[in-house]
């Protein structure tokens, strides 16, 4: 397999390829993860606050079957192989965006596949809240609302970029996977020239450039949660 990995001939067809498609193909797993990341925060982070706040002892209290069922619908979709759910999806892909080939066709079994994990790392962060805070503001008159916004997601931001860097690292090894059914990106170049064709210098290149995007959202994400962390700045 890895015989002629560097012969001349492969490192040229590599050199050609990344010149004329990996800039683009960059830029498509960037769009693709950014976009999926968004949506799956608009929709998890709510969710996960929710089971915190919706819970017998929380700020807002919901009826016992709706959280037992919500939790079992969140741990159904975690549970699904990726492959299996971008297929399963097919139907809602075609009626959001019209087909189910392309790089912003990936973007909805991702966001699929990742907002119940970032609703599951939103509650664990939210967990993290020093009930005596919740508390102090419950005795000071605070509504569930107001306790939510400016008590429980203001004390957990730190936890929350970190959980959030570690859906977004996530989703980034999802979308190269998106490439088996059509998605663009870098997913796509891997699996045309390096599984398709046996171009693993290509592959190679590819694994690489994901490898270095995973490092420098990981690294931003671990700077911003360090600088927002009040603990860290009182040590200053």
């Amino acid at each position: 397999m890895f015989n002629n990995l560097f012969a001349p001939e492969a490192v040229s067809e590599a050199v050609e390829i990344l010149k004329t498609e990996f800039l683009m193909a960059t830029w498509e797993t960037l769009y693709i993860t950014v976009a999926a990341t968004v949506f799956s925060i608009i929709l998890g982070l709510p969710l996960g606050i929710l089971l915190v706040a919706g819970e017998k002892n929380g700020v807002f209290p919901l009826p016992k079957g709706l959280m037992h069922a919500l939790g079992i619908i969140i741990n159904l979709l975690r549970s699904v192989p990726f492959l299996i759910l971008m297929i399963m999806v097919f139907p809602l892909t075609r009626l959001i965006i019209g087909t189910t080939v392309g790089t912003t066709a990936s973007i909805v079994p991702l966001v699929i596949a990742a907002f119940p994990f970032v609703a599951r790392l939103a509650e664990s962060s939210l967990r993290e809240v020093n009930p005596n805070i919740i508390e102090a503001a419950q005795s000071m008159g605070a509504t569930p609302f107001q306790i939510i916004v400016k008590v429980m997601i203001p004390e957990s931001v730190p936890s929350l970029i970190s959980n959030m860097t570690i859906a977004i690292t996530t989703i980034l090894g999802y979308s190269a996977m998106s490439g088996i059914i059509g998605g663009g990106g870098l997913g796509k170049i891997a699996i045309n020239y390096g599984y398709y064709r046996y171009k693993y210098l290509v592959m190679l290149a590819a694994v690489i450039i994901l490898i270095v995007m995973v490092q420098i959202f990981q690294s931003v994400g671990t700077h911003l949660a360090t600088k927002s962390d009040k603990r860290l700045k009182g040590r200053e």
